[in-house]
């Protein structure tokens, strides 16, 4: 299974954007499933609902900054080099996307929603591009960690 189809099938089993993203890339990640799974917890529904910057992208982060981040604050020149990556992979997604900002994929124009999350239904799969988006953005991910290594 590629890491775009195991994001997607994380994402149909009820995981959000970014638990789905970075869930997917768990088997070259330094921590067990439920550690990745509460720690991207925080970021679906564009950080918490609020629509701002799609999980999917923040998932995206969460597994660079895992597997190629800085840890030295003082390092300026390994904060850019992880940033320029950061900015490379969100580029990527806008590029196909339009934008990576969740209110705006999802064609909403309130800025925040309530915390509760949607009901996940076959309306909800049809209505939604989330499920692609995660597929997509695992994919960017996996062909742009294929060409730092």
């Amino acid at each position: 299974m590629t890491k775009k189809e195991r994001a997607m099938a994380l994402f149909t089993q009820g995981y959000n954007c970014a638990q789905s993203v970075v869930l997917a890339f768990a088997d070259e990640l330094d921590a067990d499933e439920a550690t990745l799974a509460r720690l991207s917890s925080s970021f679906g529904g564009g950080l918490g609902r609020m629509r701002e910057v799609c999980g999917a992208v923040s998932g995206m982060a969460i597994v660079l900054g895992l597997l190629e981040g800085y840890d030295d604050p003082a390092d300026n020149a390994a904060k850019a080099a992880h940033y320029e990556r950061i900015q490379a992979a969100a580029k990527k997604f806008e590029a196909e996307n339009g934008s990576i900002v969740c209110r705006e994929l999802l064609g909403l124009h309130r800025k925040h929603d309530a915390p509760s999350p949607s009901a996940r239904s076959a309306d909800f799969y049809q209505k939604r591009p989330c499920r692609e988006l995660v597929g997509m953005a695992a994919e960017i991910l996996e062909t742009q960690l294929k060409q730092s290594s």
